[in-house]
């Protein structure tokens, strides 16, 4: 069963989902998972600088850079 805060965030990302067929939305989520399920296209950034950016399936699949890639998988973050 979903608690009041899976509930919310579904709500949220489905509002998203919606938005994104009209305009250009920039978000900046602390939520891999999340981050996935909504973006078309998603950048990786660490301490500043611009280390990888790309489809969201390319970035949340097959990212180039290693240290994208253990961002993403939960090695660091």
């Amino acid at each position: 069963m979903f608690g009041t805060g899976s509930i919310s965030t579904l709500k949220i990302e489905e509002s998203l989902v919606q938005l994104k067929k009209e305009y250009t939305i920039l978000i900046v989520p602390h939520n891999v998972q999340q981050a996935s399920r909504v973006a078309d296209r998603a950048a990786f950034f660490l301490d500043g600088e611009l280390i990888e950016e790309g489809t969201a399936y390319q970035i949340f699949t097959k990212p180039k850079n290693k240290k994208t890639e253990d961002y993403v998988t939960g090695k660091f973050g």
